[in-house]
This record gives C-alpha cells, structure tokens and sequence, in this order.
C-alpha cells in the first residue's frame, strides 16, 4: 500500500502575507483560497514540480506560527535555487554543504546528491531546507 505525503499545514499568523510569500515570492501555484466565514479561511500552495501541497489560513489545523522546522523542499539545481531566492528577496543561509558533519560554505564538491543544502524561512519563521537531489 502507498502511503503519500499531500499535505504539510504550516501555522501562520496574517494568512495574506504568508499567501504574498508563498505564491508572491516563491512562485508557489494557489491551488485554492477558500473562506466561507470570517472564522475559517483556507490557503493551499503546491511547490512547481510537487506532489505535496503547503496549507495555511485561519482556523486551519493549530499550532504556533513559526512552529514548523526542517521540512525539505528538493531541487535538481541548488544554486538555481538560490538565484530565485536572491531574484525574490527572499533571505536564506547560501548554499552549503557538510565537512566533517559541519555546515560549510558552498556546492558539495563532489556534486553528491543529498549533498549541497540551503535553508530560509517564512515571514514567521516556519524553517525550510532545500536540498539538492539531481536523480531519483
């Protein structure tokens, strides 16, 4: 049995900044923007490329904005990814990869996959690696 990711809900404070952010800046498709009441408003983004979508808003799943750490966004080309960034505006750490298990300036010299990183976060500080992985 499959069992599939769809969804990771990530806990903001001002649904149309994170909105600004995630589709504005990121360029993250708005697959919906569904508010029935003035209590409930639901957000949905899907990365270009991905099976799993990002959901924020208003009554939407609990938790402290800024609470989500770590998750992993992949790319097949780390340093283009850091070029959208830069062209967004959005702040981020620069490529790095590991020597010795410490985070290092840079491309993974070798060009491994699951090698070369960078790291941003949103306007509430939800924390996001990108990693590069060319071959699956």
């Amino acid at each position: 049995m499959d069992w599939k990711l769809q969804v990771v809900v990530v806990p903001v404070a001002d649904v149309d900044r994170a909105k600004e952010f995630y589709a504005g800046k990121l360029g993250f498709a708005v697959d919906t923007d569904f508010s029935p009441n003035e209590h409930f408003r639901v957000v949905q983004v899907t990365p270009p490329g991905s099976a799993c979508s990002i959901t924020f808003g208003k009554g939407v799943g609990g938790g402290e904005p800024g609470s989500v750490k770590g998750c992993h966004l992949v790319v097949t080309d780390i340093l283009a990814a850091e070029k959208q960034l830069d062209a967004a505006g959005v702040e981020h750490s620069g490529t790095q990869h590991f020597v010795d298990g410490v985070m290092t300036p840079g491309v993974d010299p070798e060009g491994r996959d699951f090698g070369s990183f960078l790291f941003f976060s949103d306007p509430d500080g939800n924390s996001w690696a990108v990693q590069q992985v060319a071959a699956r």
